[in-house]
């Protein structure tokens, strides 16, 4: 079975967590690609969306979802998001897209955090994937050196600028032993816009998308 088939698995099983005349968060990325297609059936009955880029603020505007400003609706029910690693303690790596900013504005402004992924990218432990830093394009060089401090390996994602004008610095080879604490450490760092660690803001729910349909991880709690 294809990736895509189950990314779009994961993608029709979070369509249950919208609630019609609700406000939604959307993330970006394939899987979410497929989930804004997902929508198009419900579309009437969509109050509106808060986008966390650009590039699904126009695919949502295309199928006429009124997108809003996050300062003009205050909180949200629920945001729906991919991720590029997963945890069974529903910790994520996030930010291949760019968008790891907006990202994590929009799941602490969110009553829900569903995650879509295929299960490629449940891991036991977080690190395979380079951890996104979006930096200020003149802290660059300094967080870079603080990062290799801290064990890492930064390389600056040359060509790529942010939806909010910065720079990302993509960290290979670090072994994510304390999520929560790694982010509150990298976040600390002068220069630093924000980490794609999210692990003091887990998702609330995980949804694997695999050959045999989807699995569903919950935090405790929810």
């Amino acid at each position: 079975m294809s990736q895509d088939t189950k990314k779009q698995r994961a993608a029709a099983a979070a369509v249950e967590y919208v609630r019609s005349g609700t406000v939604i968060g959307v993330g970006t990325g394939s899987t979410v690609n497929f989930f804004i297609d997902a929508l198009a059936a419900m579309q009437p009955r969509i109050a509106g969306a808060v986008s966390s880029s650009e590039a699904s603020t126009r695919r949502l505007e295309t199928l006429g979802i009124p997108v809003l400003d996050l300062n003009s609706v205050g909180g949200l029910e629920v945001y729906v998001d991919g991720a590029d690693e997963a945890t069974r303690e529903l910790h994520l790596i996030k930010g291949g897209g760019a968008a790891l900013t907006r990202e994590k504005i929009i799941a602490a402004a969110s009553q829900q955090f569903v995650c879509i992924v295929d299960e490629a990218k449940l891991v036991e432990r977080l690190g395979r994937f380079p951890l996104p830093v979006e930096v200020i394009p003149m802290a660059r060089a300094y967080v870079a050196r603080e990062l290799v401090r801290l064990g890492g390996n930064p390389v600056w994602r040359e060509g790529v600028v942010t939806d909010n004008g910065n720079h990302i610095l993509d960290v290979r080879g670090l072994d994510i032993v304390d999520p929560v604490g790694l982010e509150c450490e990298i976040n600390q760092l002068a220069g630093v816009v924000t980490v794609g660690l999210f692990a003091r803001r887990p998702a609330n729910v995980l949804i694997i998308g695999t050959d045999s349909g989807v699995r569903k991880l919950e935090s405790r709690g929810h």
